[in-house]
């Protein structure tokens, strides 16, 4: 039995923001019919399922163009699974980059606040803004 529903209602049952509802259908996500006696856009299970859907691909970290890519896969009956499959390797792949590119940036941050903790704080003089950050970069230049 469909159940329709309105953006708001539908926004509440996903446990979603109304404005993430609006902005699936205005992208074309969600495809909501109308009614004919006032126009309204109605929702339906299957767009609650749909947006349901979105929600754990994004918690995946799925970009909303390669969801719209998947779901495209899907209505065409075709199997989206490889393509899932290799975006997750590939965002496997980037986060292990940005992992390191972050723990050398810790290091980084670690040994100025080690270094800084013994300089006095200076003014601006013309030829020195911040003589902390100064420091720093003219000691770790080939860093």
């Amino acid at each position: 039995m469909l159940i329709p529903m309105t953006a708001a209602v539908l926004a509440k049952r996903a446990d979603v923001p109304l404005f993430t509802v609006r902005y699936y259908t205005r992208i074309g996500l969600l495809k909501p019919s109308r009614d004919l006696r006032n126009g309204y856009r109605i929702y339906g299970a299957s767009d609650k399922d749909r947006l349901r859907f979105i929600t754990a691909a994004k918690e995946l970290g799925f970009t909303l163009a390669e969801i719209e890519e998947i779901l495209d896969h899907a209505a065409h009956s075709q199997t989206p699974c490889p393509m899932v499959r290799d975006v997750v390797e590939k965002r496997i792949e980037e986060n292990k980059q940005k992992i390191r590119e972050l723990k050398r940036l810790q290091k980084r941050l670690e040994s100025a606040a080690e270094i800084w903790k013994g300089m006095k704080d200076s003014i601006p003089d013309g030829h020195s803004v911040c003589r902390l950050i100064e420091s720093f970069a003219g000691e770790n230049a080939g860093a």
